[in-house]
């Protein structure tokens, strides 16, 4: 290896340290072109890899993502918290993705999906909307905790698998203007691209927007949160022809009434998408409204 590429190697280095990179980015293609790749005969880029691995392990070691206890392992939670996780798992209300007592066999129709169908076809999520995986939820929404989205994408892609099996967009719940520029990312989209980057299916961020300004939906009755976003959403006039017969998984991080993913799906079927199902990594399983 040349003196250049080990200076150039050290500088690349030396910012992903300064710029916080997650250690589990610091290898492969990142390596590329920086001299830390792997270079002549005998070199092997899997080696390296595991080298980089190690290195970035003994500056960011790996630690549980909701109590920071010392782990083996990136991206992972600890034995204890996650057995405070509620996953949701088969049987399945396939409308809303509410948990079943038993299940009948075929497709089942829970009680508030026949009462109240919602106008997305299919909603999936992977745990309910309590404890760590509140926190968790919390940490990114609000604490711009970026750390746990690999973990996120992986649930997600799990939870999702039906969905996403013949998707041919993912579309993330769009913030207002406003609140983009206050928090500064919108946390639907970095799940959207992360399930993007898992699956191979193209992200569209920008399909969905905002026309006008709402206030908060916490606080607000299941009424009152329909109220509130019926007719807010619109799909951009560039982004139509891209959504325009197109299989859509609308991407949240929590389904609370499901009063945002409805209205999203009306405006995405405006503009004549096939199918609208939404996503989300938590779901309010007990009727109560919480605080999302």
């Amino acid at each position: 290896m040349s003196r250049r590429a080990r200076l150039q190697g050290n500088m690349v280095w030396h910012c992903m340290l300064g710029q916080g990179i997650d250690p589990a980015d610091w290898t492969g293609d990142m390596l590329e072109g920086t001299g830390l790749e792997g270079t002549g005969r005998g070199s092997s880029n899997g080696a390296l890899r595991r080298l980089a691995g190690t290195l970035a392990d003994l500056v960011v070691p790996p630690l549980c993502l909701s109590c920071h206890a010392l782990l083996a392992t990136h991206d992972a939670l600890c034995p204890s918290c996650w057995g405070k996780i509620d996953f949701i798992r088969p049987p399945l209300c396939d409308r809303l993705g509410l948990p079943m007592p038993f299940d009948t066999g075929g497709t089942m129709i829970s009680a508030a999906a026949a009462a109240d169908p919602p106008d997305y076809d299919r909603a999936r999520a992977v745990a309910r909307f309590d404890g760590v995986m509140r926190a968790l939820v919390h940490d990114l929404k609000f604490r711009d905790r970026h750390d746990a989205r690999r973990l996120f994408g992986r649930w997600l892609a799990e939870a999702g698998a039906e969905l996403l099996a013949d998707a041919d967009v993912i579309v993330p719940v769009p913030l207002t203007r406003m609140r983009l520029l206050a928090r500064r990312f919108n946390q639907s989209a970095v799940l959207a691209l992360e399930i993007a980057r898992r699956t191979g299916i193209k992200a569209d961020p920008i399909a969905l927007h905002r026309t006008r300004r709402t206030p908060p939906q916490v606080g607000l009755t299941r009424q009152q949160r329909r109220q509130n976003v019926a007719g807010v959403f619109a799909v951009t006039t560039e982004c139509k022809p891209r959504i325009a017969g197109a299989k859509v998984v609308l991407i949240d991080d929590v389904i609370t009434t499901g009063a945002t993913a409805s209205a999203c799906a009306r405006a995405l079927k405006r503009a004549g998408a096939a199918g609208v199902d939404a996503l989300a990594l938590a779901l309010v399983t007990d009727g109560v409204l919480v605080s999302t």
